[in-house]
C-alpha cells in the first residue's frame, strides 16, 4: 500500500498502478514542474523502471528504442507547453513504424487553457491522427467516487492495450494538474492505495500477454497481486484486455495454395519490421519448401539464415531479364533497395500478395492483388505442410544462386575487394558484423547508413544478432536516443551504432543520456564523411547546380568528434584504415564502456570506390546470368 497525500497523488498513484498491472516496465522522462505528480508516481513504483532524459525529442525516441527492443509499450512523460510539441517526431515515427509508446503530457488546467498562461499551448489532441488514440484526462478531483478512479485504472489499461494492438502505435494521455504539484499533504484529500506488484526495480521484460507481467503465481493459479487485491475492500482492477492471433481460414489457405503450386517461378520478398517470434524460422522454411527465391531486407532479421537471398543489390537489376516471377508473397514493409523496389515494379508476377496480421497499407506502388490479414508464421507454416507443387523452373531459380555466389562465395570480387582493397565507409559497415558476438544488437541510422548496411552485410555470421532502425518515417532525429533504448532494454548485449556525423550532430546532447542512466556496452561507430552525402545519389548533384547544391545540401561543416566524446565521459578511438578500425571496434566492445570510433573518409573517393565495385560484380554477374 502506499499513501496519496492530495488529489494529485490519488490521480497518478491510482494510474501508475494500473499501468504496471497491465504490464508497462519501463518509462522515460523529461524534466519539468507541471509534470510532478507523474514523474514522482513512476520514481515510486519499484516495478517500473525510470530513464531519465533532458531532451523531450530525444527521451520520446529512448522511449521508442525501449518499445523497439522488447516489442512491448514503453512511456514518456514530460511537462506542459513546447515540451510535449517536441515529442512530435518521435510519435511520427511510432506512428509509421508501429511501435508501441506510451505519451503521458503534463497540462494545465482548463481555467488556464486560452488564458494567457506562461507555457501554456493546445495540447489536446496536438499530434492529430498520428496517435491511435487521444484523452483529455479528468482532472484531479478531492474524494473522487470509487468509479472514477476505476475509470483511470481502465484507461490505463485501454491505453496499454490500444497500443499494443493491431497496428501498434502512440497512445496520447494529457494530464492537467491544479497546484500543489509535489507529494505534499492536503487535509481531507489522501488515502491509502494499493502499490506494487512485489516485484523489483528491475522488474519483469513482457506485458500482460507474456512473462511475469500479473504477479508470481503462488497456488491454484491466483498471484501474489490477486490476493493482494482480493483482501483490499472494495478494490476491482483493470480489466485484462488480451488479444488473440488472426489465423487464416481454409478457404484462404486453399486459395494460396493452389496459386503457389501452380507458380514455377516463386518469390518471396521479407521487408523490414517483418515479424519476430517464430516467422523467420517459418518463412525460411516455406522458401526452401517450395523452392522460392526468399529476398530478405537487411533489417528484416532474416539474413541470419543461411537459405535467404541478401546480396540481392548487386544483381536484381540484371534479374528483370531473366524472366517474371509467376507470384510474389511480400511480408513487412517496403525493403531499403531501390533497386529491388524498381525491380518489383518492372516485373509483371500473375500474383502479388501482401501477408500481415494488421491492416497497414504497404504497398505504395499499388500493385498487390490481394492483401491477407492473419498471422504470417501461422500462413507459412501451413503453406509449407499443404502446398504439393506441380513443378519449379530451375534455370530461373539456378541464376538466383549462382548470383547470390558471385557475391558472398569465398573467392568473390566482392569479399576480395571489401576485406582486402582500399578501406572505405562502407568496408567500415561490413566489418562491424564480423566484429560482433551472435548474441548482440545493431542500430543502423537512416539515410546512407541504412542502404550500406543493406548493401554490404548481405549475410550475417551472427545468428541471434538483431538490426535496428527508425526506419518509419525515416528521419534521421533522434537517432543516438533510440539506439540508447535499445541498449538499455538488453544491458546484456553489446549495442552498436552505426551513424552518419549529421544524424550525430542531430541528436549529440543524447550522449548525456548514457552517463545519467548508467548505460554501459554502446558503442558508435560513426561515420564522418563531412556533410550529407546521400545527396550525391540525386539528380541534383550536377556542376551547374553549384555553389548551391554543397552549402545547401551536402552541408559540409569540417569538424571531428574527439572532443564531444570527451566532454560526455565515451572512450574516443579515430580509425582510418581497417586494421585500425577492426582493433578500435574489437577494443570497444571488449571494454563493455560507451565509445565512439570515428572513420572520417572521403565521400568523393567512397563514391566511385562503390561504383568500381558494383561495375566488376555486376560483369561477373552477367558472365554467368547469360
Amino acid at each position: 500500500m502506499i499513501h496519496a497525500p492530495n488529489r494529485n497523488y490519488v490521480w497518478t498513484y491510482t494510474f501508475v498502478q494500473a499501468l504496471a498491472e497491465a504490464g508497462l516496465r519501463n518509462v522515460v522522462i523529461a524534466p519539468g514542474s507541471r509534470s510532478t505528480p507523474l514523474t514522482m508516481a513512476f520514481a515510486r513504483h519499484l516495478d517500473i523502471r525510470v530513464y531519465s532524459h533532458i531532451d523531450e525529442r530525444g527521451a520520446a525516441f529512448m522511449a521508442l528504442g525501449l518499445a523497439l527492443a522488447q516489442d512491448a509499450p514503453s512511456a514518456v512523460v514530460c511537462s506542459s507547453g513546447t515540451a510535449a510539441a517536441n515529442f512530435y517526431p518521435a510519435i511520427v515515427e511510432a506512428h509509421y513504424a508501429h511501435v508501441p509508446l506510451l505519451v503521458l503530457t503534463a497540462d494545465r488546467p482548463h481555467e488556464l487553457r486560452e488564458s494567457g498562461a506562461n507555457q501554456t499551448v493546445d495540447q489536446v489532441k496536438m499530434y492529430g491522427d498520428h496517435v491511435l488514440w487521444s484523452v483529455d484526462v479528468a482532472l484531479p478531483e478531492a474524494n473522487p467516487p470509487d468509479v472514477a478512479l476505476r475509470n483511470l485504472r481502465s484507461l490505463a489499461a485501454r491505453a496499454y492495450a490500444l497500443a499494443d494492438g493491431m497496428p501498434k502505435g502512440a497512445v496520447h494521455l494529457n494530464f492537467p494538474f491544479r497546484k500543489p504539484l509535489e507529494p505534499t499533504e492536503v487535509a481531507g484529500e489522501g488515502r491509502e492505495l494499493l502499490w506494487g506488484l512485489g516485484g523489483n526495480r528491475e522488474g519483469a521484460k513482457g506485458n500482460s500477454q507474456h512473462e511475469g507481467a500479473k504477479g508470481t503465481e503462488v497456488h491454484g493459479g491466483e498471484t501474489e497481486l490477486t490476493l493482494l487485491m482480493a483482501s483490499v475492500d472494495g478494490y476491482r482492477a483493470a480489466p485484462r484486455i488480451d488479444r488473440g492471433v488472426l489465423m487464416p481460414t481454409d478457404a484462404q489457405m486453399e486459395r494460396l495454395a493452389d496459386i503457389l503450386r501452380k507458380a514455377k517461378r516463386r518469390l518471396i520478398v521479407c521487408g523490414p519490421r517483418t515479424p519476430g517470434g517464430d516467422f523467420p524460422e517459418k518463412v525460411v522454411a516455406l522458401g526452401e519448401m517450395s523452392a522460392a527465391v526468399l529476398l530478405a531486407d537487411g533489417l528484416s532479421n532474416i539474413r541470419q539464415h543461411l537459405l535467404a537471398f541478401g546480396s540481392y543489390e548487386w544483381y536484381i537489376r540484371k534479374a528483370a531479364e531473366w524472366g517474371d516471377p509467376d507470384v510474389v508473397l511480400h511480408f513487412g514493409a517496403m525493403p531499403v533497395s531501390q533497386a529491388l523496389d524498381d525491380y518489383l515494379n518492372k516485373v509483371q508476377p500473375k500474383h502479388r500478395i501482401v501477408i500481415s496480421e494488421d491492416s497497414v497499407w504497404t504497398d505504395f506502388n499499388h500493385s498487390a492483388d490481394w492483401f491477407l490479414h492473419a498471422d504470417p508464421a501461422a500462413v507459412c507454416a501451413k503453406l509449407a505442410a499443404s502446398a504439393d507443387l506441380d513443378g519449379t523452373d530451375e534455370d530461373w531459380w539456378q541464376r538466383f544462386v549462382d548470383a547470390e555466389s558471385v557475391v558472398i562465395k569465398d573467392d568473390s570480387l566482392y569479399l576480395s575487394d571489401i576485406s582486402t582493397r582500399a578501406f572505405f565507409d562502407a568496408a567500415a559497415v561490413s566489418e562491424v558484423v564480423h566484429l560482433l558476438s551472435s548474441d548482440s544488437n545493431v542500430f543502423v541510422a537512416s539515410s546512407l547508413a541504412v542502404r550500406q548496411w543493406d548493401q554490404f552485410n548481405p549475410i550475417s555470421d551472427s545468428p541471434k544478432m538483431r538490426v535496428f532502425c527508425n526506419r518509419g518515417a525515416s528521419g534521421i532525429d533522434g537517432t543516438i536516443s533510440s539506439a540508447l533504448g535499445v541498449a538499455a532494454a538488453e544491458p546484456e548485449k553489446p549495442t552498436v551504432l552505426i551513424i552518419g556525423d549529421l544524424a550525430f550532430y542531430h541528436d549529440m546532447n543524447a550522449l548525456l543520456a548514457a552517463k545519467r542512466n548508467g548505460i554501459k556496452n554502446f558503442v558508435i561507430v560513426l561515420l564522418n564523411n563531412n556533410g550529407g552525402q546521400i545527396f550525391r545519389r540525386l539528380p541534383i548533384n550536377q556542376p551547374e547546380f553549384e555553389p548551391e547544391f554543397t552549402e545547401l545540401f551536402i552541408t559540409p561543416h569540417g569538424m571531428t568528434f574527439e572532443h564531444t566524446a570527451a566532454q560526455f565521459g565515451f572512450a574516443y578511438a579515430r580509425a582510418d584504415d581497417r586494421d585500425t578500425f577492426r582493433a578500435a571496434v574489437a577494443a570497444a566492445l571488449a571494454s563493455g564502456e560507451p565509445s565512439i570510433v570515428e572513420v572520417v573518409t572521403d565521400a568523393e573517393e567512397d563514391a566511385k570506390r562503390r561504383k568500381a565495385l558494383m561495375d566488376r560484380v555486376a560483369e561477373a554477374i552477367s558472365k554467368i546470368a547469360n
